[in-house]
């Protein structure tokens, strides 16, 4: 093992029990905050600091009570579904949006002002109108992700097709390309790595969303499994939600990562 494999794993350790010490100070001075022990217990079941058995959420994560009482796995499970559909959605509408916006100044001048003012807004200023025209939990959240996401998808693709170099579009032009040939062959070739990195930033802010709009709609899924935890004082499961969201986060922006990478012909050349 090199020197540098030590440090990827020496570093983060040492940041862990920085962290870690933190939290024990943090849990020493605040009267019942979840120590690093007991959360640990409430995660994975045993012996808590108080001498109490306890399930761990982790140690049976498929299990169904009823309806409104499912396992951590259904409600990650639940969240992922509104996440994706979302998420699908928005490259189906922003990746079209972004070529043409790309490719016509005059698209640009009429949806840039546009896409300045909302890409700002908030995800929970979206909630309450989209609830009321929708009157649906599952609808309002999908919707709310598709609104919030889809800028980063629209911005990053038009921004490929004007990285289209111009001497390319000339060639087009002497070979009497189609427009759709155009597209197909010259503009999405170099537009892809900035789609997909549109697409890694959205689904990040997709992740990002759900939670907040699954605290206030209620239902099944991992935000609002957090919310019910602060509603029981369950301090416990807020942290472990914290850390499940955290995890899930990582892996989803390491798989979009490897995609974007796979696409990018300009990280294939530096290797």
């Amino acid at each position: 093992m090199n020197s540098e494999w030590i440090k990827k794993i020496l570093l983060p350790m040492l940041v862990f029990i920085a962290i870690v010490g933190g939290w024990h100070q943090i849990a020493a001075h605040i009267n019942e905050f979840p120590t690093p022990s007991d959360t640990y217990t409430a995660a994975f079941g045993g012996i808590n600091s108080e001498g109490d058995e306890v399930k761990g959420v982790l140690a049976d994560p498929f299990y169904i009570e009823n309806q409104d009482d499912k396992g951590i796995f259904w409600q990650i499970l639940a969240s992922l579904k509104r996440v994706f559909m979302g998420f699908i959605l928005a490259i189906v509408i922003g990746v079209p949006l972004g070529l043409f916006i790309g490719m016509s100044r005059l698209a640009q001048y009429a949806f840039d002002p546009f896409i300045q003012i909302f890409k700002p807004v908030s995800p929970l200023a979206w909630l309450p109108l989209l609830l009321f025209i929708f009157q649906d939990i599952d609808l309002t959240a999908i919707s709310t992700i598709f609104i919030t996401s889809i800028w980063p998808i629209i911005i990053n693709t038009a921004l490929g097709v004007r990285s289209v170099n111009s001497d390319y579009m000339n060639v087009a032009k002497v070979l009497q390309f189609s427009p759709f040939e155009k597209v197909t062959k010259i503009i999405l070739p170099v537009a892809i790595p900035f789609i997909f990195t549109g697409m890694r930033l959205s689904l990040g802010i997709a992740w990002l969303v759900i939670v907040a709009a699954e605290m206030l709609t209620g239902g099944i899924g991992i935000g609002f499994w957090i919310w019910d935890a602060y509603n029981n004082l369950n301090y416990h499961h807020i942290i472990i939600g914290i850390m499940i969201v955290g995890v899930i986060g990582f892996i989803l922006d390491v798989i979009m990562g490897k995609i974007a990478d796979f696409f990018d012909y300009r990280t294939k050349g530096r290797a």
